[in-house]
């Protein structure tokens, strides 16, 4: 039975996910409801479960959650994680704070780590989190071939100045776009901004953590800088792929394979 109290949250977890991020995908919302929803519905299985089948574990149960939601609310406040994200990490801990390994062993060998057994979340998160830097390694290389090809230099005027951290973290999040492209395509990011000094002097600088905040009046500065010929008509954008995705693709990750940092550090070890 309690194999069966896991599985129906696993399959809770999956549904208002997969949910949640077409939503993100398409509008770069996500309702309130849904975690409204998902949240109090998972508590109450996971509950049902302890109190059933296993009471020694509801301190367990506080500290999962406890951690999780300390993480979530952090990388919040910090710009890490939209509110989404955040809700979604605290919802996926009152559902599955444990190891779901009773239901099934994961695939790769070590892959339930030990701190997997007692704060599942966070194994989920640190999944999520590699596979959204797989994204940076496309960048990346999309980025060097786009230098060769077209022999433009990646970084113009006054941005070949930024720092150096700037620059790099600006080829593996960003790719260079057409000006007209950052304004039909409103879920894509500019990366840059531009500004006049007292010399009525141009000068661009890197975003490196874009917000729809301020987005609008961004593109409009660069789209006038562009127009008055003062910069090249590409630009540096991100498309901003929803942390959602990854979040959910984490989960299946968990599930089906295990902790993969746990994985490759048992590798390393031997």
């Amino acid at each position: 039975m309690q194999s069966l109290f896991t599985a129906v949250n696993v399959t809770l977890t999956l549904s208002f996910l997969l949910y949640a991020s077409w939503s993100d995908y398409k509008t770069r919302e996500v309702s309130n409801l849904v975690w409204a929803i998902y949240g109090p519905i998972a508590l109450f299985i996971t509950l049902a479960n302890l109190l059933l089948y296993d009471l020694a574990l509801l301190p367990y149960f506080a500290l999962s959650f406890g951690v999780t939601a300390i993480i979530a609310l952090l990388l919040f406040y910090t710009g890490g994680f939209g509110g989404a994200d955040s809700k979604a990490l605290m919802c996926i801990a009152l559902a599955l704070p444990f190891s779901t390994e009773a239901l099934f062993t994961p695939l790769l060998p070590n892959g339930v780590s030990p701190l997997s057994q007692i704060i599942f979340p966070i194994t989920i998160l640190s999944n999520s989190v590699l596979l959204a830097a797989t994204t940076g390694i496309y960048l990346l290389l999309y980025n060097i071939t786009w230098h060769k090809r077209s022999g433009r230099k990646m970084f113009e005027g006054t941005l070949h100045h930024e720092p150096l951290g700037k620059r790099l973290l600006t080829i593996i999040t960003g790719y260079k776009t057409a000006i007209s492209e950052l304004k039909e395509k409103w879920h894509i990011y500019p990366m840059e901004d531009v500004e006049e000094d007292a010399d009525n002097q141009l000068k661009r600088r890197l975003v490196i953590l874009p917000r729809d905040e301020g987005r609008d009046e961004i593109v409009e500065r660069l789209f006038k800088a562009v127009d008055s010929g003062k910069i090249g008509a590409h630009v540096w954008a991100t498309p901003g792929l929803p942390m959602l995705i990854f979040i959910t693709a984490g989960v299946i990750v968990s599930i089906f394979f295990g902790d993969i940092v746990w994985v490759i550090i048992s590798s390393i070890l031997g």
